[in-house]
């Protein structure tokens, strides 16, 4: 017979949610997001959900990718459209060009030739990850601006999966990669 924990749902309170405007004021990880011509406006709401979950420090939109505000994105986002910074880019070479100046390391999230699997990845500060398209992937285009390809691991017989789904995969592990090694410090 199986024991049973008594368990209850938390209130917002005790969940420490914060407003958006404490938001803003609380440190973000030195992580940029970087959409590549991502066509569902739920896709890009859940990546704004997901980056606000995370503290991202800022989403790039790049090329056909919607941008707030929109009624679809902010219906998927529940408002992190207007917690999470964003900034628009007409193409994601730009968007490379823009990251590089900065001094960030740029990743792409995608199935290519020697690339290091999720589980092994230890996500550098100042570090940008390139989402692409869902159907055509990262730009083939925009790879050469990449430090590295990533991709996470699967044995199902897609070896795909929902682009959001895997910007939810990707961000939890590099929040948990730079956060603890904030921790330890």
């Amino acid at each position: 017979m199986h024991k049973f924990l008594k368990m209850r749902k938390l209130t917002t309170q005790e969940m420490n949610r914060l407003s958006v405007a404490d938001y803003h004021n609380v440190e973000k990880l030195p992580v940029i997001v970087v959409l590549d011509n991502i066509r569902s406006l739920s896709n890009v709401g859940a990546f704004f959900r997901t980056a606000d979950a995370f503290r991202i420090g800022c989403i790039f939109l790049c090329g056909i990718t919607a941008c707030p505000p929109h009624r679809e994105i902010h219906k998927t986002a529940l408002g992190a459209d207007e917690s999470v910074d964003w900034k628009y880019f007409k193409t994601t070479a730009e968007a490379c060009e823009h990251l590089k100046s900065l001094g960030y390391k740029i990743f792409a999230v995608e199935q290519v030739e020697n690339s290091i699997k999720l589980d092994g990845f230890e996500a550098p500060e100042r570090s940008a990850y390139i989402f692409g398209n869902e159907v055509d992937g990262v730009d083939e285009a925009v790879l050469p601006f990449c430090e590295q390809a990533v991709e996470i691991p699967q044995e199902g017989t897609k070896h795909s999966l929902n682009v959001s789904v895997t910007g939810g995969i990707v961000m939890y592990h590099i929040f948990k990669n730079l956060w603890e090694n904030k921790k330890n410090m």
